[in-house]
């Protein structure tokens, strides 16, 4: 249950901090915990093994529908390249190297959060956050707003089983602040989605703007809780009419999500059947309101910190 955290040597983590900063993926999931130090160690010295003499460049994004992406990063080769050191788990930069149906051999960044990387929480079940985030990109899809990039999991990994998703270009001369204060149409269908999957920790830094004007959604690894948990920086909506273009999408994901339904069917190999039970009602509560929902009284409205 996904998306993004580490790898690095010692010297050179800070400088592989800057060159993920410089390409605008933040990963700073506010998925804290204080156990997991020793796995986190043991992580930490098995990928300075994987890790060569030279300095790692970023990896290259390369720009896949999900029919290609998603058998791409099933079955490429994984190499690890580098490591994002801000995240609370462990997330890796790494390259995927294979055969693209129509494009021949090719090699394309992507990121990896091994499970053993994981650090617990009081709230979300251990060693579910990689499922997690599995089954945020298959709601994704199944509206069809392509919100969060290709994401698959995979059991065989440098460290284990975990979350694999594809690098996203993105822009870097995006303010942010300014893109959320001027409440910009695109954000919509993300704060409807994290509505849905009931997004823990939908951060400034979780917002990737890419070159062609998209944008995506990454680190759903605190996501289909059972209680209410929507923390947002998306709020902008709260209360206010859902478009109906936007309210077809949604009833179109219904019978997808309905029990026996493809969608649940894809969910159910990530979260458990309680979890799928209260998405359905949080996607009926917000057809029959026909409204974006509100902020829960009993909590935070907000992630910490908000980027």
């Amino acid at each position: 249950m996904d998306g993004p955290d580490e790898r690095a040597g010692t010297d050179d983590m800070n400088a592989r901090d800057d060159e993920a900063d410089a390409a605008g993926r933040e990963g700073e999931p506010d998925e804290a915990g204080d156990g997991a130090d020793a796995a986190e160690s043991d992580d930490e010295d098995d990928a300075d093994a994987a890790e060569s003499d030279d300095e790692p460049e970023l990896p290259p994004a390369v720009d896949l529908p999900s029919s290609l992406a998603l058998p791409f990063l099933r079955n490429g080769d994984l190499e690890i390249v580098g490591r994002l050191v801000q995240a609370s788990n462990t997330t890796l930069l790494v390259t995927i190297t294979g055969d693209v149906p129509g494009r021949g051999m090719i090699t394309a960044g992507a990121v990896y959060k091994p499970i053993r990387g994981e650090r617990p929480l009081w709230d979300f079940p251990e060693a579910t956050l990689a499922h997690r985030e599995v089954a945020a990109h298959a709601v994704s899809e199944a509206t069809g707003w392509q919100i969060v990039p290709p994401t698959v999991f995979r059991e065989a990994g440098p460290l284990g089983p975990g979350m694999l998703q594809l690098w996203v270009a993105t822009r870097d001369d995006v303010d942010i602040l300014a893109l959320l204060q001027s409440s910009d149409p695109r954000l919509r269908r993300i704060a409807l989605f994290d509505a849905v999957v009931n997004n823990a920790d939908r951060k400034g830094g979780h917002l990737l703007v890419r070159p062609d004007g998209i944008i995506q959604g990454v680190d759903h690894g605190v996501t289909f809780n059972v209680d209410p948990k929507l923390r947002t920086i998306l709020w902008n909506w709260r209360g206010t009419l859902i478009a109906p273009r936007e309210l077809q999408v949604l009833a179109l994901l219904r019978p997808k999500l309905a029990a026996g339904g493809p969608l649940a069917a894809t969910l159910a190999e990530h979260l458990d059947g309680a979890e799928i039970e209260v998405a359905r009602a949080r996607l009926d509560e917000l057809l029959g309101s026909r409204t974006f929902p509100h902020p829960h009284p009993d909590w935070p409205a907000v992630p910490w910190p908000w980027y």
